[in-house]
């Protein structure tokens, strides 16, 4: 089971990693669309912080989670 457990959290790094990068790819996609809604073209800052700050959270949440899975030996 803890073997199981082990891919399971490696898997799971590696796709919170993906999904950070998807992040940066969509970005300025995105960006231009968002600037064409009135309500959110005075905090375009706020809006394309909010969006990096997310996708370094995800590539570092991830990467932790493929460091921490390597470093741990098995038990």
């Amino acid at each position: 089971m803890a073997k199981n457990k082990k891919v399971v959290q490696l898997v799971w790094g590696i796709a919170l990693v993906l999904a950070g990068i998807g992040v940066f790819y969509r970005i300025p996609q995105v960006m231009p669309k968002i600037e064409q809604i009135e309500q959110f073209s005075s905090i375009m800052v706020v809006i394309r912080f909010c969006f990096y700050f997310l996708g370094v959270l995800l590539i570092g949440g991830g990467a932790k989670k493929i460091y921490d899975n390597y470093r741990l030996p098995d038990k």
